[in-house]
């Protein structure tokens, strides 16, 4: 049996407060009865308030690339051009589903480790209408946890709406929403998916999406093949409260405590509290001698990808780490074997950063590398401290969680 103790710090599926794994012990109820119609008229509402949105947000019982296919069968047709931004391994699946389905893709890929650039986004939209394709859709990836980087959504959009104004903005925010700033509707955002298993809190099987009333206009013309797919059916379901198809009671009745806990937190502290997790293990990693991935201006606060050193056996390290009580993520695509990743989202404090660290400080050194005893657990305190008094939108107030500190101290649930 696995060690619940275990520190699990892989980009998902993220560890659970304790009153949301209580939740999934709850008795089971009628999915077409009130008690779930009352659960949903207060998960879909809390739901658009993480979004930013005031437009249509339904569940889906599905995992996150059940919700990245609901998007493309839901709004394209066969041979629609479509313009996919790709930063990793999760924007090139966005991008192979739809073309799994016919549609005309044009790949922009972005060297792994960087994030796009408004210019190359907006020079390639105006090379597809150019050549007679301009495009129907264009797909972003919010947060790439393969390389971790965060994407600058409202630029991108920008960049779009400035060159093709009537393409529809699908956007892959499965792993940073919930943690960093989002706007859907302020960035014009159409389709934003999102998982929960991921900065929710909740165990896998529901996908989430927000979908705007251009998409719906759009979903009426789209003849891509879709059943349980059909977001149609989802948003008729859940006007009365219910969803077309079984869902997952248990993980409803997870994802509506674990919303409660975010709304008590507050967004404000929430995006505080993952600012100073990525600044502390980013430092960490770097005192431990380990080498960054991702390029520091948009790294992301939810992972953290760094490379696997050219003398240092991954899979017997990463064993070592694991009887040590602590898991971490390999790398996916191609950067299998080239890095490792670390979790920072969630249910996740400064305090669960540096217990990780200390860990990996032990491992190193008795594999025989060089390790200041102390030094990362400093350095991840000290950037904690900084990155939670720069955060400037919103200010840090006496509102804001004392999880965002470095003193390790966590919210109580």
């Amino acid at each position: 049996m696995a060690n619940l103790e275990a520190h699990l710090r892989v980009p998902g599926p993220t560890p659970l407060p304790d009153p949301v794994r209580e939740a999934g012990a709850w008795q089971m109820v009628n999915h077409r009865g009130p008690e779930f119609a009352a659960l949903m008229g207060r998960v879909v509402p809390a739901l658009q308030r993480g979004f930013r949105t005031t437009g249509d947000v339904v569940l889906v019982g599905t995992s996150g690339t059940g919700g990245l296919e609901a998007a493309v069968v839901n709004h394209l047709s066969p041979g629609d051009p479509v313009l996919a931004v790709t930063v990793g391994a999760f924007g090139d699946r966005f991008a192979r589903i739809a073309s799994q389905y016919g549609a005309d893709v044009t790949l922009l890929e972005v060297t792994w480790g960087r994030a796009a650039e408004p210019d190359a986004v907006r020079d390639a939209v105006a090379a597809m209408q150019a050549a007679g394709r301009s495009p129907r859709a264009v797909f972003l990836t919010h947060n790439e946890t393969s390389t971790g980087i965060t994407n600058p959504i409202g630029p991108l959009a920008a960049a779009v709406r400035s060159t093709a104004p009537e393409a529809l903005l699908l956007v892959d925010a499965i792993s940073g929403l919930g943690a960093l700033p989002f706007d859907t509707d302020g960035w014009g955002l159409d389709v934003v998916i999102t998982g929960s298993q991921k900065s929710w809190m909740v165990p896998p099987g529901l996908a989430m999406l927000s979908v705007s009333q251009r998409a719906w206009e759009a979903s009426e013309r789209a003849t891509m093949p879709r059943f349980y797919f059909d977001l149609k059916a989802h948003r008729d379901a859940a006007q009365k409260g219910s969803t077309p198809w079984t869902p997952p009671v248990s993980v409803c009745f997870q994802l509506d405590v674990a919303l409660g806990l975010i709304e008590r937190e507050g967004y404000p502290a929430v995006f505080a509290r993952h600012a100073a997790c990525g600044a502390a293990t980013r430092a960490g990693l770097r005192s431990l001698g380990f080498e960054l991935f991702a390029d520091p201006a948009h790294a992301s606060n939810t992972v953290t990808a760094a490379r696997v050193p050219a003398d240092l056996d991954w899979k017997r390290f990463s064993a070592d780490l694991r009887g040590r009580g602590l898991t971490l993520a390999g790398g996916q695509g191609a950067l299998t074997g080239q890095v490792f990743r670390v979790g920072h989202l969630g249910y996740v404090t400064v305090n669960q950063i540096l217990a990780a660290l200390e860990i990996l400080e032990e491992a190193l050194a008795a594999a025989g590398r060089p390790v200041d005893r102390g030094a990362a657990l400093a350095a991840a305190a000290r950037a904690a401290d900084r990155a939670s008094a720069q955060i400037a939108d919103p200010p840090m107030d006496a509102s804001m969680s004392a999880a965002a500190r470095a003193d390790g101290t966590e919210v109580q649930a």
